[in-house]
């Protein structure tokens, strides 16, 4: 997969699935940078063909209503959107 990684303090594994255009999306990963929290994120709509499918059917897994960002936590904890408490509560900063 396309994953991006931006360097920081691991906090477990973070992904975000995000859209380039999106303004939320652009405030959730900025601010884990920020926070020096180190996360992978892809552009969902950056992404073509059976790549772009493969990701979208994860996207839906976690999130069946498709919205963005959706940032999936140790494979285990999915947060829609941006929501700076729950992300300071579950990545402990």
């Amino acid at each position: 997969m396309n994953f991006t990684k931006v360097p920081g303090r691991n906090r477990g594994k973070v992904l975000i699935y995000a859209l380039s255009t999106c303004g939320w999306c652009k405030k959730t990963k900025q601010f884990l940078k920020d926070n020096g929290i180190e996360y992978s994120y892809v552009d969902v709509d950056l992404l073509q063909g059976d790549e772009r499918d493969k990701i979208v059917k994860e996207v839906e897994r976690w999130n069946p209503s498709l919205s963005f960002p959706t940032i999936v936590i140790n494979d285990s904890l999915c947060v829609v959107g941006f929501d700076e408490r729950k992300l300071r509560e579950t990545l402990k900063i």
